[in-house]
């Protein structure tokens, strides 16, 4: 019999429209990936990997140097003191990361609070894991939460929280006042935190990303998860770092090894190299990045589009109703993938209830001229809807 928890699932948003746009030859702005190959120095390094290098099965928690090199990164990075042989897992991706922590850690019945919007395997992988959603929605501009919103989510029954920062879509990397507030909460409550961290690395303008777990009383409650696609603009590699005091990286290395049990070596050996000797690109992939950004941004608005401020990940966010189209998220993204050739995400699909309808959520990790082509098209769109409504009225 089917399982109706995943059965009766649509087709992701990043699928339906980045299939849409393959099918239509649309520029891509929806899903997240750059259109560069990514660093050449740690590309060589997987090839000669590959060539040179083991191809058997590595240790199911990864390749003792690149936790080595997790481990390092974390302390220079973000002043975190890891313990790599015991506090450091190598996943199958980000996701698989989040799958294992999930699956590990939540028992039936347990509450976990999730903001909204949210990545969209969060919802089906907690209930999957017998837990029980408590989902808790972030407003446009700032998408920041406060005590009395975090006062009406948590209760004596919630168990876990899950965090996304810097937050995709927002584009928000959350200040150290707020992460403050819901280590607070994490501690009163007694519950753990699973923080999703992989746009960690892409920041701008003085944005300083800080893990919860290195606020007071998180070090032993916190689950940190991270990703060498996002760091390296490699998002096909699907490397990601699980990194959480020894009794939680037992459980959720011991779930690890029933999904995916490993991860290519030659990658894994490849991330390991790049994490000690990518410090040129840690410092300039933001700046390349924030410079397409300003392009996309002022583009954009040159057109009559405004866009919503954010400090971090490939993402930015354009206020439709702001923008003078009365048409909702979802439709505007249909009627601008079929009829504008340009593909977009509306936020609202990354809701599950109470949805924001006006925001579309835009990838900015692409060449000048995707990025223009898609500003075209976005205002070639912005008139056809206008004509719509016009006749309809």
């Amino acid at each position: 019999m089917a399982d109706p928890t995943f059965s009766n699932l649509p087709t992701t948003i990043f699928e339906e429209m980045s299939g849409l746009a393959r099918g239509l030859g649309a520029v891509n702005l929806g899903q997240g990936f750059p259109d560069d190959p990514g660093p050449l120095a740690i590309r060589q390094k997987a090839s000669d990997a590959v060539l040179n290098g083991y191809n058997q099965y590595p240790p199911m928690t990864g390749l003792p140097e690149l936790r080595q090199a997790v481990a390092a990164h974390y302390a220079r990075s973000q002043g975190l003191e890891l313990d790599w042989a015991r506090e450091v897992t190598v996943t199958s991706g980000a996701t698989e990361a989040l799958a294992a922590a999930f699956l590990a850690l939540i028992e039936p019945g347990d509450e976990v609070i999730v903001f909204q919007p949210l990545y969209d395997a969060y919802v089906p992988l907690i209930r999957r894991a017998g837990g029980v959603p408590k989902l808790v929605p972030l407003q446009p501009p700032t998408w920041r939460f406060d005590r009395a919103l975090l006062e009406a989510a948590f209760s004596a029954r919630t168990r876990f929280v899950v965090l996304n920062n810097p937050i995709n879509p927002a584009g928000v990397v959350l200040p150290e006042a707020d992460l403050a507030l819901l280590a607070e909460f994490c501690v009163r409550f007694d519950c753990v935190a699973i923080c999703d961290e992989v746009w960690e690395q892409v920041v701008f303008e003085g944005a300083v990303h800080r893990p919860l777990m290195a606020f007071p009383g998180m070090r032993g409650r916190t689950v940190k998860i991270g990703s060498a696609g996002k760091m390296f603009g490699l998002t096909g590699w699907k490397v990601g770092f699980l990194c959480a005091a020894p009794a939680l990286t037992h459980s959720v290395s011991r779930a690890h090894q029933f999904l995916t049990f490993t991860t290519p070596p030659n990658l894994q050996a490849a991330v390991a190299w790049g994490l000690e000797n990518a410090a040129d690109w840690f410092r300039e992939m933001p700046l390349g990045l924030q410079r397409a950004r300003a392009r996309l941004t002022e583009g954009l608005r040159r057109e009559g589009f405004a866009v919503l401020p954010g400090q971090g990940t490939y993402f930015l966010n354009v206020d439709l109703a702001a923008s003078g189209i009365d048409e909702p998220d979802r439709a505007f993204a249909l009627r601008a993938v079929k009829d504008a050739g340009v593909a977009t995400i509306p936020v609202s699909a990354l809701y599950e209830t109470a949805p924001v309808t006006t925001i579309l959520r835009l990838c900015f990790s692409k060449r000048d001229e995707t990025l223009d082509a898609g500003v075209e098209r976005l205002a070639r769109a912005r008139e056809l809807s206008r004509r719509a409504y016009a006749t309809a009225v």
